[in-house]
């Protein structure tokens, strides 16, 4: 049987790189095969690796729709699949700017890496005989509707009549828009860096229409910020070089340099000085209703909130302060989070406990990479005995692993990658983790990390998110219910239980990098003697066979 590979699969005929990964057994059924497979069009290998990770985590996003069962989009949802397309409707153009906005279904094969409609001729009328309008419409209605079903198929949404005739309206949408985007381009209107043209049909600028400013138009841009500002990325550069020496977590920097990126891209410009405040509400905006390319997920007011918003007060707020703008146009801009319903407790029930750590145990490796296997094996058993947070385990190396005081211990480290609290911490193993030779594995394998391939500049968090994205799909596979997290599950059951066998809180928060509750908390150290009597007070778990 091939099962799922961690890599690009070279093809040994051709050198093109492929994508290859088993199907869910829960889903095959529904998806109609065991195994899906694509090619990623490269024969270089590091464009591989990148285009074979953003293949892995479309899959695994579309699956997870597929397991919500299905239901009906909204407008929104509809429209932000119709930005996908639109995206990709202007890469498709973009390198040819001087290119006719002239609808020809033979120009747009590929666009969702499907095969397009077929080229119809009028049915009983001559050419030149019809007005232009009457042959274009049914082509355009048959290929938007066509490509609704693509992209419908593509993020795992159910292809009803319903959500084919809102996709297809949306995407129909997108290509209006698009049209005045390539139109300007084939005109020669372009940014600075002659990167993406700024349409005036596409200026997010409230000011604009509570002047009366029609469509047609052209869009004033005026520096609203500051002349001399630089770029957003100078500004993400900037604050990143200051935040580091100030002990901030490479974690931090990445997050807010993906922020920074889609601000730039959803702006159509990189200029620091242009930024106000009603680009920053429509940023928000546009991130509420838009699913990821990625993962083909609206992200939640949450996510935008402590992520997007709280990126850009930060970086502009460093800006001000070094005078590189004169305010900051985030400020005060926020969202209001209504409490979510709760349907069941954040930890896993012993049964799901069970259920994953007896896949950890029984699953049969494929073709994957050995440190992937590896992670499969060990990473959700040391979950469930330590309560650390997937990422401070995934990222655990050899030297890690030692013997403290007569005890296995396993040392929790941001210089094995990053850990949320940025300290250091020990803990004592415990004893079905010596039972099931996790000491052994350790000393037999080779120096570095355990779980993870560094890059070869060094890299660590990529790789790192990778393999997290993996472990998750992974364990879906024994536990699908979405309302419970499918590796943080294991940091509630552990101070659960913890608390239901006596261990003192204190003693559990140490374990866990939780912060101290109260000053009287930092006094003395919660010692590997103190955690070695009490790690034992947990029940081992007992699995079948």
């Amino acid at each position: 049987m091939v099962l799922a590979m961690s890599r690009p699969h070279k093809h040994p005929r051709t050198g093109i790189y492929w994508f290859r990964k088993r199907v869910p057994t829960d889903l095959v059924a529904v998806v109609g095969r065991k195994e899906v497979t694509e090619s990623l069009e490269t024969r270089d290998p590091v464009e591989a690796k990148l285009r074979h990770a953003k293949a892995l985590q479309e899959y695994e996003a579309r699956w997870a729709t597929m397991r919500a069962g299905a239901r009906s989009l909204t407008e929104r949802e509809a429209h932000g699949l119709a930005t996908v397309f639109y995206e990709k409707w202007i890469d498709l153009h973009r390198d040819n700017p001087s290119l006719e906005v002239v609808w020809h279904p033979e120009h747009y094969q590929d666009l969702w890496t499907f095969t397009p409609l077929a080229e119809e001729e009028p049915e009983t009328d001559q050419p030149g005989n019809r007005p232009i309008e009457n042959v274009l419409v049914p082509h355009m209605r048959r290929f938007c509707l066509t490509q609704a079903e693509y992209c419908l198929e593509h993020f795992g949404h159910e292809v009803s009549y319903w959500n084919r005739i809102l996709v297809g309206k949306a995407i129909a949408a997108a290509m209006h828009r698009a049209h005045f985007v390539l139109k300007r381009m084939a005109e020669g209107h372009f940014e600075p860096d002659d990167a993406v043209p700024v349409p005036a049909e596409t200026t997010h600028r409230p000011s604009d229409r509570r002047v009366g400013r029609t469509s047609s138009q052209p869009a004033v841009v005026k520096p609203a910020n500051g002349a001399g500002a630089g770029t957003l990325t100078d500004l993400v550069e900037g604050w990143w070089r200051e935040s580091k020496a100030a002990g901030r977590k490479p974690s931090t920097y990445e997050s807010y340099r993906n922020t920074f990126s889609a601000f730039a891209k959803f702006l159509g410009h990189n200029d620091a000085g242009r930024v106000g405040r009603s680009d920053v509400i429509a940023f928000k905006d546009h991130r509420l209703a838009t699913p990821s390319s990625r993962t083909g997920r609206v992200p939640s007011p949450k996510t935008v909130k402590d992520s997007d918003l709280t990126a850009l007060k930060a970086v502009f707020e460093w800006a001000v302060m070094n005078e590189k703008v004169n305010e900051n146009p985030a400020a005060k801009i926020t969202i209001k989070l209504g409490k979510r319903p709760k349907l069941r407790e954040k930890g896993f029930t012993e049964a799901e406990a069970v259920a994953i750590l007896q896949l950890a145990m029984t699953f049969q490796p494929g073709r994957e990479n050995a440190r992937t296997i590896a992670a499969k094996r060990w990473v959700p058993w040391l979950c469930a005995f330590t309560g650390a947070r997937l990422g401070e385990i995934a990222q655990l190396r050899k030297e890690d692993i030692a013997q403290r005081e007569g005890r296995w211990i396993l040392r929790i480290t941001p210089e094995a990658g990053t850990v949320k609290t940025n300290e250091a911490r020990e803990v004592v193993l415990h004893t079905q983790l010596l039972e099931l030779g996790f000491p052994t594995f350790a000393e037999r394998a080779p120096a570095g990390h355990l779980f993870i391939n560094v890059g070869r500049d060094g890299d660590v968090l990529g790789p790192l998110q990778g393999l997290k994205n993996r472990l998750s799909a992974f364990a879906r596979t024994a536990v699908a219910d979405p309302n419970v997290a499918p590796f943080h599950g294991w940091r509630h059951r552990f101070k659960t239980i913890g608390m239901e066998v006596g261990i003192p809180s204190r003693v559990l928060d140490a374990i866990q990098g939780h912060a101290p509750r109260s000053v009287s908390d930092t006094y003395g150290q919660v010692t590997v003697k103190t955690i070695a009597q009490e790690i034992e007070k947990l029940p081992p778990f007992k699995l079948e066979g």
